[in-house]
């Protein structure tokens, strides 16, 4: 149970690195993108989720043992 916790967990920490990564602004030209919610915002509590729930299931006891 603690492993497939631990998957979980880092499935949603490697989601929030995928939403904050986002279009790249070059010299020649600015990308507003970078600034929008889903990156500032979303992403980063999505992170901080999954390292929570990486901590939950290092530290979860099963019941029945």
């Amino acid at each position: 149970m603690n492993f497939i916790l631990l998957a979980v967990g880092m499935a949603v920490v490697i989601l929030g690195f995928i939403l904050m990564s986002g279009g790249a602004s070059t010299q020649e030209q600015f990308n507003p993108e970078v600034f929008s919610a889903l990156h500032i915002k979303v992403a980063p509590v999505v992170t901080f989720v999954g390292f929570v729930s990486i901590i939950g299931a290092i530290v979860y006891k099963p019941k029945g043992e």
